[in-house]
């Protein structure tokens, strides 16, 4: 094998990368080979360049990632490769991704930073399940009083996303853009789920047919309870005072003894 001949370097580049099952970098490809066979780095990178071309309209492409390069199965096959592996792919919390995100776009950044962004605490579960992962690192720690932790990203978070450095992240006016515009739940155009509606329209059928002119609106009901209150009796002057009716019943009640005692 002609190791100084791209072409055929490249396909012992394919078997390297098969293998390994993970990226390499090209130190670590350079140190596969021995210093007499060695090809000039110069060869190497062109080896890469075919091997990338060579992966068009196959199920699989060249990526380089912040390890290295590594051979991957292309994202539109994703939804059926995924399911050779019984266990389905874990879900992240929106707290979790959202840790994740403010540590990526501001790090270093401590948890205290991350809570006062978000307005509410992070839970030790999150941070613990990142560093578990080895997406996030202690890079150092803030001189500040308690000395808390400053985390960062590392590598293995750029090669899961398929990033070679964090310049590769969208901006943050990007991912505004991408959030759906929220829909106010009380907008009259809005309309009812399908299921709701024949509800409605059968428990409609039922009930007593409403001529137009007596259909009731929420401001009709308002301008009743307002004619309602008019009506009200707001001014008690006409009533007999308390100390009066005690003492007409005081009165009434020594009269009364009066006629019953014996002369």
């Amino acid at each position: 094998m002609n190791l100084n001949e791209p072409r055929e370097l490249a396909s012992l580049l394919e078997a390297f990368l098969l293998a390994s099952g993970k990226p390499q970098s090209l130190d670590r490809l350079f140190e596969l080979f021995e210093e007499a066979e060695r090809p000039e780095p110069a060869v190497f990178k062109k080896a890469l360049v075919h091997l990338g071309k060579s992966c068009e309209g196959r199920a699989f492409e060249l990526i380089e990632v912040a390890s290295g390069y590594r051979l991957q199965v292309r994202e539109k096959y994703a939804p059926w490769v995924g399911r050779l592996w019984e266990e389905r792919p874990q879900r992240y919390s929106r707290a979790m991704l959202e840790t994740l995100a403010l540590i990526a776009y501001r790090q270093p950044i401590t948890r205290g930073e991350i809570e006062d962004v978000r307005g509410v605490a992070v839970n030790s579960h999150i941070v613990k399940t990142l560093l578990e992962r080895e997406w996030i690192r202690v890079v150092g720690h803030r001189d500040v009083p308690g000395k808390p932790a400053m985390f960062a990203t590392t590598k293995a978070f750029l090669d899961h996303f398929n990033l070679k450095s964090l310049d590769q992240l969208p901006p943050l006016a990007a991912l505004r853009e991408l959030e759906p515009e929220p829909v106010l739940a009380f907008e009259d155009d809005l309309d009812a789920p399908q299921s709701l509606q024949a509800r409605a329209d059968l428990a409609m059928a039922d009930e007593p047919a409403v001529e137009a002119g007596e259909e009731t609106s929420f401001s009709s009901l308002l301008a009743e309870l307002d004619s309602m209150e008019q009506g009200l009796k707001t001014d008690f002057d006409d009533l007999p005072e308390q100390d009066d009716e005690h003492e007409d019943a005081e009165e009434s009640c020594e009269a009364l003894d009066k006629e019953q005692l014996p002369d």
